[in-house]
């Protein structure tokens, strides 16, 4: 009998993908190993390798199609003794995976699946549901025309639908309330405005979910603190003339990482992360670092960043930045960390509030330094370079007391540098 070839689950949290290319064709030979297939996640691309050997009897899903739901089948293999004909019937009768259509509503806000009188489910794509929602048609009393039966949008629109409700009175300015978020909805405020629909691909649809869930459910805080770069600035020129020769050149970023790094052992119980029920207090300090990318972002993991040396944690920084900007990070490399650092200071921003990725328990928003008059330790005026920090914290994790520690830590790391080499 054909094995089924399935969508896998490239990382914990993928739920479909995009079938980005094939790499074999109907009629190779797969060998345990062999590479089957380059698969779009909503972080990266990676490639897919055979477990079994056989030949390739069968491709189910076209390179270039999205939305393919993780363990649906995409291709089928032959095993010793069938051939192709068999694998072809056998296809006929399998169901296709499906992409989501355009506008679909997240599953967890669909309407629950109706029951027939007889007690079998209702198959419908979640746009087929929200239609009939809106149109107020059951839908079991429509005939579906997708896959084994499944409602699709068209079968709704086809459908006969309920008397229109009398429409409500128009609220008042006073009463108005802000427009709903459904899709269509939206849209049809726009209505003789032009516009340019733009697609969310995977990571988008992630990183909009992510951050939504962070804002209603962590219970954020704020702390800010002004550093004084200038002993930073003259200590790193000083390191970079030294390490020339190694063709190596430390940023501020870098010192950033290392001073958070080691403050997060300087005040222990900051290293933490919410796990629903519990706080788990991390050992070493896991710093990740938001990276930039065309159409979102990626916050790449430095693993035991507090016992690297600046020139090691300069290195695979800029490794893990370049292949975030590929796609080419694998989810070990991304997922994990209780401490987050996001540095706008390049583009100019001086002070900004950074959202918590969770579950992490803290992170750290970097401006950019500037000259700023101060009052030195003599009280007489003086230029100084001066870059503002925010420290947005999770209250579940963190008290105020434990982050402003945190956040004295991290300063007076970064206003005494050459202890952090101690």
């Amino acid at each position: 009998m054909a094995i089924k070839i399935l969508m896998p689950a490239l990382s914990p949290t993928m739920e479909d993908g995009t079938l980005a290319k094939w790499l074999v064709k109907e009629g190779d030979t797969v060998s345990s190993g062999d590479l089957l297939a380059e698969i779009e996640t909503d972080k990266a691309t990676m490639e897919f390798e055979a477990v079994d050997e056989g030949v390739i009897g069968k491709i189910l899903v076209e390179a270039g199609t999205a939305g393919v739901l993780v363990n649906s089948p995409i291709a089928l293999l032959l095993e010793d003794g069938e051939d192709s004909a068999e694998v072809v019937a056998s296809s006929q009768t399998a169901p296709a995976p499906v992409a989501p259509e355009v506008l679909s509503t997240p599953a967890a806000t669909a309407p629950a699946p109706k029951l027939t009188q007889t007690g079998d489910r209702v198959f419908a794509s979640p746009l087929a549901r929200r239609i009939a929602a809106d149109k107020g048609i059951d839908l079991a009393t429509i005939t579906g025309s997708g896959p084994r039966g499944r409602i699709v949008k068209a079968d709704v629109e086809n459908a006969q639908s309920a008397p229109a409700a009398q429409p409500a009175a128009i609220p008042t300015p006073q009463t108005a309330k802000a427009p709903d978020t459904n899709p269509s909805q939206i849209a049809k405020m726009y209505e003789g405005r032009e516009f340019t629909e733009l697609h969310l691909d995977g990571m988008r649809k992630t990183i909009a979910a992510r951050l939504t869930e962070a804002k209603q459910n962590i219970p954020h805080f704020y702390l800010r603190r002004d550093i004084h770069l200038d002993a930073l600035l003259k200590f790193r020129s000083q390191l970079n003339k030294q390490l020339a020769a190694r063709d190596i050149k430390l940023s501020v970023n870098d010192f950033i990482i290392k001073a958070c790094a080691l403050a997060l052992q300087q005040v222990p119980a900051a290293n933490a992360v919410w796990a629903g029920d519990r706080v788990l207090q991390m050992k070493a300090s896991d710093v990740a670092v938001a990276v930039a990318i065309e159409g979102g972002l990626f916050t790449p993991v430095l693993q035991d960043a507090d016992s690297k040396s600046l020139s090691a944690l300069s290195a695979q920084m800029k490794d893990l930045a370049n292949r975030a900007r590929d796609r080419k990070l694998a989810p070990h490399e991304y997922m994990g960390g209780s401490f987050a650092i996001s540095n706008l200071g390049m583009m100019g921003i001086e002070n900004f509030d950074a959202v918590i990725n969770p579950p992490h328990g803290a992170i750290l928003a970097v401006g950019a330094g500037a000259k700023k008059p101060i009052v030195n330790s003599d009280g007489d005026l003086d230029i100084a370079t001066v870059m503002s920090v925010t420290l947005s914290v999770d209250h579940r994790v963190i008290d105020g007391a434990l982050g402003a520690d945190l956040l004295a830590a991290i300063k007076a790391n970064l206003e005494n540098p050459i202890a952090m080499l101690a």
